[in-house]
């Protein structure tokens, strides 16, 4: 797999998220979404919010040249490692909210992993999905639970909060199921059902994982908006080190290992 390149040979952000985060934390909630609905020969899948796109990337994987995929993602730096990847999807610059679909274009399952919870009008973008699923199709909505319920990210962010004060973590910020429910039944869903999954989750090296976490808790805060490229870089080192301790305890033999849980619900069109 080679990635885009970028200026200084220094990968960036999506690139670090392809290589160090997609397979042992995205791809295995992504195998879970997919069985969940269930897919069929032939099946047009839509993933939006895509990332570097791995809920599609297995869909295409599952159903081979018989099914169509798209990915959309308001990221072009996002969708342009998702195309070095897989450069037979339908890879699409959009907003969930307003959802770049052809003339009457529908799909027979909808999913959207963990992007949701960054959408600032969620009935907008529920009402997207109900517009590109098909009547009787199938959708699948996954939301990180609070961390508040996930110990290794708690203690990572409250190592944050002291640098950078109070960080409302958009990962974390549709945690309950109840108003994940109400807003798919609102756009017009049927069968809306939901479940919190737990699983555990390994990394071979929790180095990366850490810096990543960091990497991300400085963007959302509100002092970090703020700094200059320098200044970040300094606080992220330093919230680093600090935060090293934190993966001890969930240190084994073959890397670090810890038990995170998403809301999952699915519906049908």
């Amino acid at each position: 797999m080679t990635l885009p390149g970028s200026a200084m040979n220094q990968p960036t952000f999506p690139e670090l998220y392809e290589r160090w985060l997609v397979n042992p934390l995205f791809r295995p909630w992504a195998e879970i979404t997919l069985e969940e609905v269930g897919l069929s020969p032939g099946d047009r899948v839509l993933d939006i919010a895509c990332g570097t796109g791995i809920v599609a990337r297995i869909a295409r994987e599952r159903l081979g040249d018989g099914g169509y995929v798209v990915g959309v993602d308001i990221s072009s730096d996002m969708l342009a490692v998702a195309r070095a990847v897989a450069p037979g999807i339908d890879w699409r610059e959009g907003n969930a909210s307003a959802l770049p679909l052809h003339d009457r274009e529908q799909f027979d399952v909808v999913a959207c992993q963990q992007g949701l919870q960054f959408v600032s009008d969620k009935p907008a973008a529920a009402a997207q999905m109900r517009r590109a699923l098909a009547t009787g199709g199938r959708l699948a909505v996954a939301t990180w639970r609070s961390d508040d319920e996930i110990p290794f990210f708690q203690n990572l962010r409250r190592i944050a909060e002291r640098h950078l004060g109070a960080i409302a973590d958009l990962r974390h910020s549709f945690g309950e199921a109840a108003p994940l429910e109400a807003l798919l039944q609102d756009a017009g869903f049927h069968d809306v059902r939901s479940r919190a999954i737990t699983r555990t989750i390994h990394f071979q090296e929790g180095a990366p994982l850490l810096r990543l976490n960091t990497m991300a808790l400085v963007s959302m805060s509100s002092v970090g908006k703020e700094m200059d490229d320098e200044e970040r870089k300094r606080v992220v080192e330093e919230i680093v080190g600090e935060s090293s301790p934190v993966l001890q305890p969930y240190t084994d033999g073959s890397g670090i290992a810890f038990e995170l849980s998403t809301n999952l619900a699915t519906a049908k069109g």
